[in-house]
């Protein structure tokens, strides 16, 4: 098959998504099938090829906010494919994707990466209930199968009312490298030299709202060990560094508490000893998975679908009325007990997700489609 995979952005600012296509079509790619990114920034860049897939950036129109890409639309006018698959919402990219489906007469595939959540679909109902009408009017009622990352997730585009199939294909977490293992350590040391005498609690995700970003610094003041140190790391997009750091400065925590901009940093696994993340919500939370996979125990929210290491006792997945409390049993075992939990974590977590088995989950699903699209 030959499937256009279409993102607003692969800009790191952007989270998971980011991060997380360009995997799924690598792995597609390397299956056998013709894969292309199409994609945008604020200035276009040359065309990469790997193989099977290749990635094609235009730049971004105005506003921004919107993602507006004519360039994207021509090269859909000219080309064809089998499937069109397209990941978020309230982009005008959603549209090019409609619109290219219905012309072709080919399946569109939607990836809502977590925008369809209880938490998610309730802010800015307003404006988003005008994007679905203005920016890509009947997309939704177009798509001919959902994909979605969870099981959880997959509730909530039933829940909404929708009733194309939906294809549950988890993120898949690649083995760490050791070498850049090695790299991102030394950089993180380099970089809070706290870190080469304090265990580690990690929070590394954006810097909004629906993280709990506030929240998790109030629970380390009132929570936190004076013998370990809170390093958050992430893309400021609600919150500024400046005014995360301010914030801390009035709750008195400054020293226990540090903040960086993660962005073209290395990710800070390395030198974490716990990873927290007490989001309102979660898709899949592909830094969850990655955390579990450097082998640092993790402690999340169970609006998070990760129920699973609190299941088997690999970490903790709890209601946020419980999160103190696991913080604090947490942080409260000896570091070889972490140490311990962590491995089997890693263990699982190599395990059960995989970007091959995700990828060939998505190509037996767009062939099922195309037998169905009109």
């Amino acid at each position: 098959m030959r499937i256009a995979h279409i993102v607003g952005s692969l800009e790191s600012r952007y989270g998971g998504p980011s991060r997380s296509v360009r995997a799924l079509a690598t792995a597609t790619a390397n299956l056998g099938h013709d894969v292309e990114i199409l994609t945008s920034a604020p200035a276009a860049i040359p065309l990469e090829s790997r193989g099977r897939l290749q990635v094609r950036t235009w730049k971004r129109g105005w506003p921004g906010y919107l993602c507006p890409v004519p360039g994207m639309t021509r090269h859909l006018r000219q080309e064809s494919f089998d499937v069109v698959h397209d990941h978020g919402l309230w982009l005008r990219t959603l549209h090019y994707a409609h619109r290219k489906a219905a012309e072709d007469q080919i399946p569109l595939v939607i990836s809502p990466r977590g925008m369809m959540s209880t938490w998610a679909w309730r802010r800015g109902r307003a404006r988003k209930a005008l994007a679905a009408r203005l920016i890509h009017p009947g997309a939704f009622a177009g798509a001919h199968g959902w994909h979605a990352t969870s099981a959880e997730e997959a509730d909530e585009i039933r829940q909404l009312g929708f009733k194309q199939p939906v294809c549950v294909a988890p993120n898949g977490v690649s083995t760490p490298d050791p070498t850049e293992v090695a790299a991102a350590r030394a950089h993180w040391q380099a970089a809070v030299p706290a870190t080469t005498t304090m265990p580690v609690a990690l929070f590394y995700s954006r810097f909004h709202s629906k993280k709990r970003i506030i929240e998790l610094i109030d629970l380390w003041v009132a929570n936190g060990p004076k013998d370990w140190l809170l390093l958050l790391v992430g893309v400021p997009e609600e919150y500024s560094i400046s005014q995360l750091r301010s914030y801390i400065v009035r709750s008195g925590s400054a020293g226990k508490i540090e903040i960086y901009d993660g962005t073209d940093r290395p990710a800070p696994y390395a030198v974490a000893s716990l990873f927290l993340l007490p989001s309102h919500s979660e898709n899949f939370g592909l830094v969850i998975a990655e955390a579990g996979a450097h082998g640092v125990p993790v402690v999340v929210t169970d609006t998070t679908p990760w129920r699973a290491l609190e299941q088997q006792g690999l970490g903790w997945c709890v209601p946020w009325d419980g999160y103190a409390a696991a913080l604090r049993a947490a942080l409260a075992e000896g570091a070889d007990q972490r140490r311990q939990r962590g491995a089997r974590a890693r263990d699982w977590v190599l395990r059960e997700f995989s970007w091959a088995r995700s990828a060939a989950e998505l190509a037996s699903f767009y062939a099922t489609l195309k037998g169905v699209a009109t």
